[in-house]
């Protein structure tokens, strides 16, 4: 997460979370240590699994001090055990301990979504068809846990609402039925972006295809009814499968044929990884 865009993404973020913690002081911190010290603390896993959000955790200690110094053992995207050792933080002591909460916040979060997504990814084995995140997830940390996706194996659909067109059920009922709702995309969108389509039965899939849908998501269908599907589209749309799919129940839909599975579980269901800061001690 260096590239400059990012980056000034990231800061902006992670200021509004220290300043949402730290609203005019660390009280406690402000107790025990009254004068600037440095110190060290690790970095431990707790739990096995992927992690991500190493420059997340690192640039929260950065952003109090940039003198802060992070000696890092693994890197975002490994598989961890429980136990291991992942990095050493070492500077003023006041920062470590005011910007701890933050930092974990974010580094757990996001390693839960990438060890999600890998297991996930694990239960596709061979298949060609690619795992896909969705808009659902946490309001100010999208950038994060779409990252936390891709560092577990998923791949990233649509960023936000200008990255990509797609029309879904109350789209269509706007405009008055698939075939219109197409047509004005066309008619407003740029020639160069694609336009994807939710269908909730074979109708509706016809109707994408007759209108010229690149896209076609098969929205809450059984697997029966996908496989239907995707011999009707015959190559002629890719096609995307959605709808209430977790790693409970992903493998009944791996060989339907689709392209892309789209999972919202991916985000807003995935559980935090356990890590810690342990064993602070003074230089």
């Amino acid at each position: 997460m260096n590239d400059i865009t990012t980056r000034l993404n990231m800061d902006n973020l992670i200021l509004m979370a220290l300043r949402e913690d730290i609203s005019s002081e660390d009280i406690t911190t402000n107790s025990v240590m009254r004068e600037a010290k440095l110190g060290t603390v690790k970095l431990i896993c707790k739990q096995d699994g992927v992690i991500a959000g190493l420059d997340v955790f690192q640039r929260t200690f950065e952003l109090l001090d940039e003198k802060t110094q992070v000696k890092r053992y693994f890197k975002d995207g490994d598989e961890v055990k429980k136990g291991d050792h992942l990095a050493d933080v070492t500077g003023d002591i006041r920062v470590l301990l005011s910007g701890e909460r933050v930092a974990l916040n974010y580094f757990q979060r996001m390693s839960g979504i990438a060890t999600y997504t890998r297991n996930v990814v694990k239960l596709l084995g061979d298949s060609k068809v690619r795992l896909l995140d969705t808009r659902k997830t946490t309001p100010n940390m999208r950038i994060f846990e779409k990252y936390a996706v891709k560092m577990g194996g998923g791949y990233n659909h649509r960023y936000n609402l200008s990255d990509g067109i797609l029309l879904k059920d109350n789209h269509i009922d706007a405009a008055g039925g698939v075939k219109e709702a197409i047509k004005m995309a066309k008619d407003y969108a740029p020639f160069v972006r694609k336009i994807e389509v939710e269908v909730e039965n074979l109708d509706m899939l016809r109707e994408a295809l007759e209108a010229g849908a690149d896209i076609i998501m098969l929205d809450n269908m059984t697997p029966e009814m996908m496989k239907e599907a995707v011999k009707i589209v015959d190559g002629r749309a890719k096609t995307e499968c959605s709808g209430n799919i977790t790693k409970e129940n992903i493998e009944k839909v791996i060989d339907t044929g689709v392209d892309y599975i789209s999972s919202g579980a991916l985000t807003h269901s995935a559980p935090i990884l356990d890590i810690s800061l342990k064993n602070l001690r003074v230089l």
